[in-house]
């Protein structure tokens, strides 16, 4: 097996998207037998993708990446661990004692005010690819977001205010970012994304079984309430109860939106 950690001074490389840099594992029977680091040759986003394939990796281990290159990540069958971070060696022999989680895309927001993915300043960082004349810029849009039973899930018409956000600039989930890429000042899209295109599908590594011992005060946790855990390396993240007995309890670390196809209409009202 071998093994692609994002890399820079020994650490893991927060940003796969700009990542000049892997160090690769060669694992045999569970344990490092040879590693060696190697240019990324100037590639950035999906493109890396074909160049681990290239190499033969099984799985990559990075910081921040969005959905954009995790479904190419994922077409080329590459197993992915993110959100990891610190040392690159320790990062690997985590994954290999199963103690490394997956974050999955987490840069890949259809809406998060504030949210810059590490202030990219019109260039993503996050694994998305885009091109049109408002990759870069910042702009307005309304949105209204519906399941495919007509069922509306978000709406900035209803509070009155449009979106804003940097286009192409990691912000936004991937079918969102590319709808508005080549949209017109006034202009009204309706796209139906795939979970490729918005929060990726379910992944079952993603539900999680612990013991009620190792998590003090998880006793007072009810079904269906969110919580937050803690990977190897002191990073929260949000989990959902969907399962409790007496010895254990079940977390689901997926995302609410991961594997559902969603629908958007959005009308570009601004271009800054």
């Amino acid at each position: 097996m071998k093994i692609a950690v994002t890399y820079e001074n020994g650490e893991v490389f927060q940003h796969f998207g700009h990542t000049e840099e892997f160090k690769v594992y060669d694992v045999e029977d569970g344990k490092v037998v040879s590693s060696k680091v190697i240019g990324s040759d100037g590639n950035g986003h999906e493109a890396l993708a074909g160049l681990l394939a290239d190499r033969a990796i099984d799985v990559l281990i990075c910081g921040g990446i969005g959905g954009g290159a995790q479904a190419a990540l994922e077409e080329q069958g590459i197993e992915l661990c993110a959100g990891a971070s610190g040392s690159a060696d320790e990062a690997v022999e985590a994954y290999l004692r199963g103690e490394l989680i997956n974050t999955g895309a987490n840069c890949d927001h259809h809406h998060e005010d504030g949210h810059s993915c590490g202030d990219h300043e019109g260039s993503c960082s996050c694994g998305h690819g885009h091109e049109g004349k408002n990759v870069g810029k910042t702009v307005r849009a309304h949105y209204r977001g519906t399941f495919n039973d007509g069922t509306q899930f978000d709406s900035s018409y209803d509070r009155g205010m449009p979106l804003e956000f940097v286009c192409g600039a990691g912000q936004m989930i991937p079918g969102f970012d590319a709808a508005v890429a080549d949209m017109e000042v006034g202009e009204i899209k309706e796209v139906h994304l795939m979970p490729s295109e918005a929060y990726g599908e379910r992944d079952p590594q993603a539900i999680l079984t612990i013991e009620l011992e190792r998590l003090p005060g998880a006793e007072a946790l009810s079904v269906g309430e969110q919580a937050y855990l803690q990977n190897q390396f002191g990073q929260p993240f949000v989990v959902k109860v969907i399962g409790k007995d007496e010895k254990t309890i079940t977390f689901d670390a997926n995302h609410e939106m991961a594997g559902k196809e969603l629908n958007f209409t959005i009308e570009l009202v601004e271009v800054l």
